[in-house]
This record gives structure tokens, sequence and C-alpha cells, in this order.
């Protein structure tokens, strides 16, 4: 799938087309907007800065979940990947089987670990419902492909209105209920995106809309999920309505692995400094899922645009992929965070036949469900080892 998406990005890239006229956010106000019909400052911050409310934010966290007195935290962020995201699939419910998966207190995730990263926050419940969507799913499942009314002024080159309708058939009322309970008990749900507009990375408090009681919760909710799986060119970006000074603009969201392929807390955070705010030193520990593979992978490549252009760009995310899994590393030695990464191994050898294949997935959910289950955890990055 990653394949034919870049290759239908790059034509794109190539093609001259009419653009849709916008009303996008002007720079001074980029600050001030607010997601129209959800009011609140803390349902969502820029992903490359701490946020300007970050003490409310963590005080509201603890006072949460002061009276279970729990002094550790537990931390799963799951990366962008497409297909490969049954790896991620496979590997926690391995774990469950295992029988030590613990609750998460934050579950972060972008493109296909957005998806992810919804069942996984609430649990074992779901993974039935995990490994039937990457174990099942098809590519006429996520996808319609349209590359003559993308290449004719389109927004892009296939629809994922079948992916909209999978999200929605798992993103009910009830599954919003289900997220704020958890919420309510201090556990965050994060899902990363990408302003397109701002080239920034965005970072959504899903709990925070699930709790809001707005009735554009449940919209917003599966929009964001579409967007941070909207790869740019390929499938049409999430356009999210916002307001300021009485004025009403939209946002262009895309696929949030565009800015960060993982993505953990907001950088400069200082475990230290928080410690001291709510008076209380827990044990941290993070759990890394890279849905991908961190070696080479040899490939033929032909002598034409459309293939050398989308090997290198394949190149280049995998490359962004491995430098965000030595960022966290650093950022979790600097604040006392255990590490734990899992990614495809070497020896996995079955390859796809395109697309969203299930024999592919199905082999790749069973390669992680087994890592899941032997608890295979790397306390490193690639090549520290």
């Amino acid at each position: 799938m990653q394949r034919v998406a870049l290759c239908l990005a790059l034509v794109l890239g190539l093609t001259a087309c009419a653009g849709v006229s916008r009303n996008i956010v002007p720079t001074s106000l980029e600050d001030e907007v607010v997601v129209a019909g959800i009011r609140g400052s803390t349902i969502r911050y820029w992903g490359d800065e701490i946020p300007p409310n970050a003490d409310t934010l963590v005080r509201k966290r603890w006072a949460q979940v002061r009276g279970s007195q729990r002094q550790r935290v537990t931390y799963l962020a799951i990366s962008a990947g497409g297909s490969d995201g049954a790896f991620g699939a496979g590997l926690l419910n391995g774990w469950t089987a295992r029988g030590d998966r613990p609750k998460f207190d934050l579950v972060t995730g972008v493109s296909t670990g957005a998806l992810t990263a919804p069942f996984a926050f609430l649990g074992p419940k779901y993974d039935p419902a995990l490994k039937h969507v990457f174990t099942t799913s098809h590519t006429n499942d996520i996808a319609i492909v349209q590359p003559v009314r993308g290449l004719l002024g389109g927004a892009s080159l296939a629809s994922n209105a079948p992916l909209a309708k999978l999200i929605a058939h798992y993103v009910t009322e009830e599954f919003l209920r289900e997220i704020a309970a958890e919420h309510r008990k201090g556990r965050r749900l994060w899902i990363g995106t990408t302003n397109l507009d701002a080239q920034r990375a965005v970072v959504w408090n899903m709990g925070e809309i699930a709790s809001s009681g707005s009735p554009h919760a449940l919209d917003l909710f599966r929009k964001i999920l579409l967007s941070s799986a909207a790869i740019p060119g390929v499938f049409p970006p999430g356009m999210i309505k916002v307001a300021a000074n009485g004025s009403v603009y939209d946002e262009m969201h895309v696929d949030g692995g565009t800015a960060r392929q993982v993505f953990l807390l907001p950088p400069h955070f200082n475990a230290k400094r928080v410690d001291s705010h709510i008076g209380v030193k827990p044990v941290r520990r993070a759990y890394i899922i890279r849905n991908g593979r961190v070696t080479p992978e040899k490939e033929a490549v032909k002598i034409s645009t459309l293939s050398i252009g989308p090997r290198s760009i394949s190149t280049l995310m995998k490359e962004q992929s491995i430098g965000d899994l030595y960022e966290l590393y650093e950022f979790a030695r600097v604040n006392g965070i255990d590490y734990n990464l899992a990614y495809i191994p070497e020896s996995f050898n079955v390859t796809s036949a395109g697309g969203f294949d299930p024999t592919y997935m199905t082999a790749l959910y069973n390669e992680g469900f087994r890592l899941g289950r032997s608890r295979a955890w790397k306390k490193k990055p690639p090549s520290f080892e």
C-alpha cells in the first residue's frame, strides 16, 4: 500500500491542477483559533512545543488519579506503517495472552497507529476487533482509487470513504462514552495529525473531546482518526473548521506520520519539574511499537521516475522513523523513563502482494503476537544494541 501511495502522490505532485478556494487561518491567529463547535483550550496542542497550559493539564491529570495512589506511569506509543499496523495489533494481543499487559496511562498514535490507539487504550476487550481489522481488510476496504478525478483538480487520487465507514462502525457514541470514562480516571489518549498549512504536528486530546458533551464530538473524533491516516495526495485531507475573532476558517490536516512517525510526550518535558508539582515521584515506563522494519530492504529499482521517486521517499521515511526512535531514547534517558521498543524483525521474510494483503497481514499479525507473548522488547534503538 505504501509503495502504491507514494507512486500516486508523485504523479499528483508532477501534475498541475486547479485548487479549491479556502479560507485559511491567518498566521497571526494560528495560536488563537478554537475548533468550531467544541470550545476549550485543552483538546489539542502543537506537537513541537510545550502546551501553554501544561501545568493545568498536569494538575488535572494527577487530581484524577490521586485517590488510586498510583506510583507507576506507563506509556504506549504506536507508530505509522500502513498495513504493517498488523504487527502492532498482533503484539498487543500476544501481550494480553501473556497475562501482564498493563493498563496504559497514556496511549499515542499516528496514521495506522492512530487507528490502533483507541482500541489499545480501552484494553483487551477490543483485541478481537484489532485482529479482525488487521487480518481481514483488503485494499477495497480502505480506499477507492479514482486517479482521473485526482489529476483533474480533486483533492486526492483515492477516496477513503471505505476507511471512514470502517471507523464509524467501531467509533460509536458508546465507544466515546468508554473513552470519556477512562479519561476521567486520569488516563490519556493522544492522536497526532499534521497541519499542512502550518507544517506542524498537532496532538489531539481525544479523551477531552469524548468528554466534552458536544454534539459535534463524535464527528470530530472520527475525522481526526481519518485525517491522521490520510496520506497526502493519495487520500483527501481532513478539513477542520476553526474560529477566531468572529470569523470561521478551515485547517487542512493530513497523515500524522508526515511530521512525526511516532511520538510520546511534549518536547522539553521535565520529569523533575512535574514531580515537584505533584508531590509524587512515579516510576515511568515507555513502550514504543514501530510498525515497520528498521533494517535495509534490498530491492532492484527500475530506471524510471515512478520507481526511483517512491523508493527514495520510502527510504527517507524509514530513516525519519529511525531518527524518531533515537530521539525518544534520548528523551527517555534524560527523564528517567524506562525505554522499551519493538519492531518487525529482520528475520520476518513474508512479502506483501500489494496494498492491504490479508495473507501478508495475518502472517505479520502472528509474528507480532509471538513477540508480544515472549515480551521481546529492545532496551535501545537500532544499532545501539
